[in-house]
Order: C-alpha cells, then structure tokens, then sequence
C-alpha cells in the first residue's frame, strides 16, 4: 500500500493498523529548536481518544504517546521525529463473524477490490484509529507553529449532528470544551446528547458536521493554481476517515449568491486591509488573505451497526450483515481534534514553503517604497 505520506516540507508519514501492536507517525522537515514533550503531545491525543464517554467506542486505549527519535533535550533536533502510540485494547475476535462478508458503506469491499485482502479487524488502515497517528504529529505541528506565529489560534467544533444543526446565534467559544460534542452552541448539545442517546441504545449511527477555524495565520501562505492553500486543505480533510465533503468558507453556499453578496469589501485600517466579511475562508486565489481560515467537512455516519443489512460474502454469495463490537455512534465526535491536526500539519507546511521561496519580499500595502 503506498501513498501514506502527506506534505510537502512538513511531511508525515502514518503507519500501523487498528489491531496490530502499534500505530504511529514518521515526520519529516520539522524545523530544529523547537520545544516539545511528549506530554504536549498527549494533551491533543487525549482530546480524541476513545471511551471518554458513552457517546463513543468504549474501546479504553491510552493513547500514550512515545518521541522515539528527532527530539534531543525537550528540542527538535531537525532530524525525522518517529511517533509511537501502542494498541493495548483490541478485541479482534469482536469481528471474526465478518470476516468473509463485506460492510456495506464501508471500505471493507474496496480494499478487497484492490489489494486482494483486508483487514477486516477493525478494518485495519481503513479504522478510524488511524487518525490518532495524525493527532500526535499535529502536535508537533502546532507546537512548531506556536514558535514561528506568535498568537496562531486553531480550533474545530461540530456545527451539525444529523439533522440537528448548532444556532450560530447562540456561538459561545467557552462551550466547546464544555461538553461531550464540541459544540458551541449549549442548547444544541444539550438537544444532541437525548438524540444521540436514543441512536446509540437502538444500535444505530449518525454523521456530523465538523468546523475548523485558524485565527492569526498571516497573509501569503499557498500558492497559484497547483499549490493553493484551500487545495491542500481540502485533500487533508477529505483524507480522514469517514469525510465526505469539504467546505472552504461559505462553500457550496456560494452559489446562491451574486457577486454584490459574494465579495468581501476591502478597507484600510490602521494595521492592514479589513474585511466586511469572510466568504471566501481566508483564502483568495489559493493563497491566505489575513482573514480567518475556515473550513468545515462532513463526517457519514458509522457504517459498523446493529441493524441487519444486505451485502455479499468474499464467495459472492448473498447475505446479511448484523457487525458487534464498540463503535462510534457519531464518529464526528471524536473527528473535531483530527481535524485541528490536520489544518495545523497544512499551514506549517505551506509556512515553511512561504519562507523558503518568498522569504521577507512579499508585498507590504500602503508602503510605496515597496508596492
């Protein structure tokens, strides 16, 4: 299987299966100097791991966090940093009934298709245990962004579960960590836990609608055409497990409006443009305009529940398909701190190409010694 690393400069790489021993990250490019534990690092995995509550997968891993290489007293030290995360919890028996049949919405029969064999523990790459790996080198991305952008600010939340969507009237950023979803809006998770509750007993699952908002990221960063911003974005997004559309500001919203509505006047203020609004995302012609980086992505809902499906064994013959086991009603849940870590991955990324080709010549607006 190739194509398991993401990244330009700050490139990761993930390894390990959701019921192997270990899984984990291999990041290259990380600038040298900057200060990070492993401690810090767990703080993010601690945000996604499973079994915190009964809204997810009461599969009970640490999630413990291993620097195995690239940092030398609390400091990177330029050199490939290898992170370790070790598997203490499976319970591969819990799929041995599955073993010969496909999950329908899931990538148990596309897999096969491909490779010629699966995992069908947990579904091995394809589980959404992978994305700790991820976690654990955002980490390291956002401590490493703390360092170069003084006051940068990421943070996701779920706008939408199913249906149900949050009252951007009620937006209250204290809220987020206040409770089991994320949400900002206190009324609306309250109104989640009931219905989620009542999925979760009947077997059932749900997707979700997850925001991530970089605040602080300075003008400049991406490039025309192949290197934009929003499309490296985009691919880091779509490449979690379980998305399936990815919004850039106002997204697919967009096009219902006429260009008077669309476009975000310009002014000048005492520190740079100010803008009325933001529905291009903070990106303009793949590159970042100052403006806060907003990008959302949609989550399906767990394709691993207790109501009897129809699907076909390895053999091609037909069946039915009931999968046991501990899953994530909602798995967007869990995907708010994975989604962090792949925005905060990103923008290192295209700061360290910024500062490699452009350096300190960009544009400054209103100094006519250099416009």
């Amino acid at each position: 299987m190739s194509l398991n690393t993401f990244g330009h400069l700050f490139r990761v790489t993930t390894w390990g299966e959701s019921h192997g021993p270990a899984l984990g990250a291999t990041v290259d490019g990380c600038p040298p100097g900057i200060e990070v534990t492993e401690a810090q690092l767990q703080h993010w995995l601690d945000m996604r791991k499973p079994g915190q509550n009964k809204y997810t997968t009461q599969r009970r891993e640490a999630d413990a966090v291993r620097i195995l290489s690239g940092v030398f007293d609390g400091r990177t030290t330029g050199t490939p940093v290898q992170l370790m995360i070790e598997n203490t919890d499976q319970r591969s028996k819990d799929y041995s009934e599955i073993a010969q049949k496909f999950r329908p919405g899931h990538a148990d029969i596309t897999y096969f298709q491909k490779y010629g064999l699966r995992d069908y523990r947990g579904g091995g790459r394809s589980s959404a245990r992978e994305t700790a790996a991820r976690v654990a080198a955002g980490g390291l991305a956002r401590a490493a962004l703390t360092a170069l952008i003084p006051g940068i600010d990421l943070r996701g939340y779920m706008v939408q579960m199913g249906p149900r969507k949050a009252d951007r009237a009620r937006f209250d950023d204290a809220q987020i960590s206040a409770n089991p979803f994320w949400c900002p809006d206190p009324q609306a998770a309250e109104e989640w836990a009931g219905y989620l509750d009542t999925l979760r007993k009947s077997g059932e699952s749900v997707g979700a609608v997850i925001e991530v908002v970089a605040r602080g990221v300075p003008a400049g960063l991406g490039a025309p055409v192949y290197g934009k911003l929003d499309t490296d974005l985009a691919a880091a997004m779509m490449s979690i497990n379980a998305v399936k559309g990815v919004e850039i500001g106002d997204g697919m919203a967009t096009a219902a409006l006429t260009g008077t509505e669309n476009a975000d006047e310009i002014t000048m203020g005492k520190d740079g443009p100010v803008y009325s609004s933001n529905h291009a995302g903070g990106i303009l012609g793949g590159i970042s305009s100052g403006q806060d980086i907003v990008v959302r992505f949609a989550v399906k809902p767990t394709s691993s529940i207790l109501t009897p499906r129809k699907t076909i064994t390895v053999q091609g013959e037909n069946t039915e398909i009931v999968t046991k086991g501990r899953h994530d009603p909602c798995v967007g849940i869990r995907a708010v701190p994975v989604g962090e870590a792949m925005m905060a991955c990103v923008l290192l990324d295209h700061l360290l190409l910024h500062r490699g080709q452009i350096g300190d010549a960009g544009g400054r607006i209103g100094d006519t010694d250099r416009s």
